[in-house]
């Protein structure tokens, strides 16, 4: 398969741009497109084959199910069978934006988009390519992250370009995404809402809109055996190519630990990578040393997460040692997928 690219400046693009990826979408064929959060690979939700070639495209597990992406609020009445007052609230304070809602399905929803379960994930992006796009083909899009299962998200086209170049239809290169982490899941569907996967809407602004929130215990507790609500979150997730170690501590003590490890490596001829901050970047003295971003705004440390990641595996680096990032509010979801990437390999300094 040819996978076509087209460049669309997402500030001051014209509909006419989105043609040729519209008439992909209604033949049941894939785009990967911007959102707010990171690049999605789009199908139409509700045509069973089109939600299978996702899976196949990316090598995705059957039971991890698609986020239908929709533009209108009117759309819920046709996707889910009920929706909660809690849930109303929910759409009037965050969409469009990256909260994703589960809802009870209705039947038109088929199971090869929801993994097999009764259950549908929705969400309403903000961002205006995914939006025009989803509004002018006429198609609820189904759009897991673009890459391959298990890696990096992305948050560039050239990014969906190294993992699915030649499996799908075409990539529409918005430029860098603005969040930079996949969006909050809450399941609406028992009586308190739980929050399945953290993101950029955080606890506190959830409870500040509908009260009690729970977060899942799987991912509170990262060594637990406790089993995700979240299919998904029960993978491999995020990960680079070289193994990474997170270490966690007073600062000073994890610079100085990460310091010695990585000169033990890099002396025996082992290339290694340091996730450092714009605080800390110049206390590191071995390695490829990266920053982050800073430790005064973490949708800095969000926003450059995964690229970092894939630019380590660009300079083929066979371990990375990280400072950890144990923060309130977007820290968690931060932390959630550093973990996931590390497989939970962390080292108190």
């Amino acid at each position: 398969m040819n996978t076509e690219i087209i460049k669309i400046d997402k500030v001051k693009f014209e509909t006419k741009e989105l043609e040729e990826a519209i008439n992909i979408l209604r033949r049941g064929g894939l785009v990967a497109f911007p959102t707010e959060t990171v690049y999605g690979l789009g199908a139409n939700a509700l045509n069973e084959e089109a939600a299978r070639k996702i899976y196949a495209a990316k090598g995705r597990p059957s039971d991890n199910p698609l986020i239908i992406h929709i533009a209108d609020k009117d759309a819920l009445n046709e996707l889910a069978s009920e929706i909660p007052k809690v849930a109303e609230n929910l759409v009037e304070a965050f969409w469009p934006g990256p909260l994703t809602i589960i809802f009870k399905k209705s039947d038109k929803v088929p199971m090869s988009t929801t993994g097999g379960l009764d259950t549908v994930a929705i969400r309403m992006p903000e961002e205006p390519i995914s939006l025009a796009l989803i509004k002018e083909s006429g198609v609820y899009i189904a759009a897991p992250s673009a890459n391959t299962s298990g890696r990096p998200s992305p948050t560039k086209a050239e990014h969906v370009m190294d993992d699915l170049n030649g499996k799908i239809d075409m990539i529409i290169d918005g430029g860098p995404v603005g969040i930079g982490l996949e969006s909050t899941i809450v399941d609406v569907t028992s009586d308190i809402p739980t929050i399945l996967r953290p993101g950029f809407i955080t606890k506190d602004m959830l409870e500040t809109v509908i009260g009690e929130v729970e977060i899942d215990q799987a991912i509170l507790d990262s060594e637990s055996d406790i089993k995700p609500k979240a299919p998904g979150m029960k993978y491999k997730h995020y990960a680079p190519k070289g193994d990474i170690t997170i270490f966690e501590g007073n600062l000073e003590d994890v610079i100085s630990q990460i310091n010695k490890k990585a000169k033990e490596n890099v002396l025996n001829g082992i290339k290694v990578g340091i996730i450092a901050t714009d605080e800390t970047v110049h206390s590191y003295n071995y390695g490829i040393i990266k920053s982050i971003g800073t430790r005064k705004d973490n949708t800095s440390i969000a926003r450059s997460m995964f690229a970092l990641l894939r630019e380590f595996d660009d300079l083929e680096v066979e371990y990375i040692y990280t400072e950890s990032f144990r923060d309130a509010g977007l820290g968690q979801a931060i932390m959630n997928r550093l973990l996931k990437a590390a497989g939970h390999h962390v080292i108190n300094a």
